[in-house]
């Protein structure tokens, strides 16, 4: 077997420890049963699919008729920038509200892209905002500030 689509190995290898690492960690919650299910049922299964999935992508790099791709230099500045822009979004979530701080993340995780585009990136952050609330506030019933807590409301 010869190593031909590099990407989707190291994808797979990533998403196989990360999966085990999830199921491993959760295995020290209790588990129950599937009708009664434990705080260790979800992240230990989820686990479980994530690593087999895992598998199955490391697997099909070997495959004689995967496309031979080699591993590009990692940009660092990508890293950095959704990073940050996720740390920002959850240092001011209770100062500018939900809104204001998802829109914020999603625009500013959108310099990350190669082809970045204002329109885009505004209409990903309105729609991201949207799907947060209709999601989370009206669905899950979930309490968050939804506007900048110096505006009072």
């Amino acid at each position: 077997m010869q190593l031909k689509h590099k990407q989707d190995f190291w994808s797979g290898i990533m998403f196989v420890t990360i999966g085990a690492a999830f199921a491993l960690g959760s295995s020290k919650y209790s588990m129950g049963t599937a009708a009664r299910m434990g705080p260790g049922y979800f992240p230990f299964w989820l686990g479980v699919c994530l690593a087999i999935l895992g598998a199955v992508v490391a697997i099909g790099a070997l495959a004689s008729k995967a496309q031979e791709v080699e591993v590009e230099k990692f940009d660092w500045r990508i890293t950095f920038v959704v990073i940050g822009s996720v740390a920002l979004c959850g240092i001011v979530l209770n100062y500018l509200g939900v809104y204001a701080s998802v829109f914020l993340l999603v625009f500013l995780s959108s310099f990350a892209s190669h082809q970045f585009s204002w329109k885009v990136a505004v209409a990903n952050g309105l729609f991201l905002v949207l799907f947060v609330w209709l999601a989370f506030i009206k669905g899950l019933g979930l309490i968050f500030p939804l506007w900048p807590s110096f505006l009072g409301s």
